[in-house]
Order: C-alpha cells, then structure tokens, then sequence
C-alpha cells in the first residue's frame, strides 16, 4: 500500500506494488502523518473488491493489525476518513457493504465518491469540520 504523502492532508494510498514492495516504508509514511498531530485524509482510486485483487500474507495480516491496534487511538482521532474513489455503482455498492468491517478494524469510516472531484470535495468538507 504505497503512500504518496507529499499533498497533505491528502494523503493517496495505492493498491499497487511491487513483489519487493517494502511495508516498513508504508508505515513509517503513516506514522510521519500522525505525528504532525493535524487531521488527514486517505483517498485511492484504485482499492481491490475482494481478497482475490489483494491478498496478504498472515504476516502481513498480523503486523497490519498490531501496528493498527498500537494506533488506533491517533487514527480515530486524526483521520476522519478514507475515501474510495470508485466510478462503478455495482463495486460502490461492494464497498459499502465492507466499509462496516473496515470502520471497526481502522477506527474511522469508509466513503465512496464516485468521482476524483466528489472525493475532493468530500476531504474538503471532512478537513473543515
């Protein structure tokens, strides 16, 4: 899950990486972004459907999910939410239904915009609030 931090508080994660893809990078990305204490956004416009578009190791699986548990706290206070950008209504409809699992994992919610200007809008309205 690469992340492109450079526009914060817009911060993009991808779904697409490299075999050597190195995780450590990814939640060092994270943490430099909790640790400037200010709300942010995540947004992607290329999130998988199902475990099948994403598969993860169950190392990869239990490391997530400690590094999660270690923030959870700073995650629901500082990231309002992520936002999928998704132009299918037939996949928007899959995230919903997934988004109730996501929220209770992560601490913040899951929207869906169906287009790259309603998920900026969306952040902008998160961010102001």
């Amino acid at each position: 899950m690469p992340l492109d931090i450079r526009n914060f508080p817009l911060v993009w994660m991808s779904f697409d990486e490299a075999p050597d893809h190195d995780h450590d990078e990814d939640f060092a990305a994270l943490e430099a972004c909790l640790e400037r204490g200010a709300p942010f956004v995540i947004l992607t416009d290329n999130a998988p459907t199902d475990d099948e578009d994403h598969d993860h190791s169950q190392e990869e699986k239990k490391r997530t999910a400690l590094w999660m548990k270690k923030h959870k706290a700073e995650l629901r206070t500082l990231v309002p939410a992520m936002i999928v950008i998704e132009p299918s209504a037939a996949r928007r409809l899959a995230f919903k239904t997934f988004g109730v699992v996501f929220s209770k994992f992560w601490g913040f919610p899951l929207r869906i915009a169906f287009s790259r200007e309603e998920a900026m809008e969306v952040a902008a309205t998160l961010l102001s609030e």
